[in-house]
């Protein structure tokens, strides 16, 4: 919700990736940090050759394991440590898919983020009841063709809603 005060997910939209009696984990696709996938690629002596790849942000995931590099995906092919999201979209944390697309072979999108959210059993569905979240079913194309500072105001349309005209009170009926 717009109105959220948690620093680290304040104005984010975060892409669940796994959800069941476990917990959630998801990662925030719209919070560029200041290193650039040139520099994180060279921080694990990797040369990108793609020089407009290599100026995209790297995104800040969440608040577990920032020093951890996720690289979400489609297709999402057949890497060592790979979470299969939805039928062509998948999580990867291992170092073969980073090569791969140092070199030009990996997935055709992606989106680089150092860092997750994830939320223990329940706790996502309560925050939810709170009505410290909104829902909007997932669009692959808002995630990997819409600018990264426009994807939570696309995220907004696709539900008709104007952010600025919700309240962060819930109403149960």
């Amino acid at each position: 919700m717009p109105a959220m005060a948690d620093p680290n997910f304040a104005g984010t939209l975060t892409y669940i990736c796994e959800h069941n009696e476990q917990g959630a984990l998801g990662v925030v696709v719209n919070r560029p940090t200041d290193v650039t996938l040139r520099e994180l690629f060279a921080q694990v002596d990797l040369e990108l050759r793609d020089p407009v790849l290599g100026d995209r942000p790297v995104l800040f995931g969440g608040p577990v394991m920032v020093d951890r590099g996720f690289v979400l995906h489609r297709p999402t092919g057949a890497w060592q440590s790979t979470l299969a999201v939805a039928d062509d979209i998948a999580l990867t944390t291992s170092l073969d898919i980073l090569r791969a697309v140092a070199q030009g072979e990996g997935p055709g999108e992606i989106l680089v983020t150092l860092g997750y959210a994830g939320w223990g059993p329940g706790q996502l569905e309560d925050e939810i009841l709170r009505n410290a979240w909104l829902t909007v079913a997932a669009v692959p194309e808002l995630i990997f063709s819409v600018a990264h500072g426009d994807r939570f105001g696309a995220a907004m349309q696709l539900l008709g809603v104007n952010p600025l005209l919700l309240s962060d009170a819930a109403g149960h009926a």
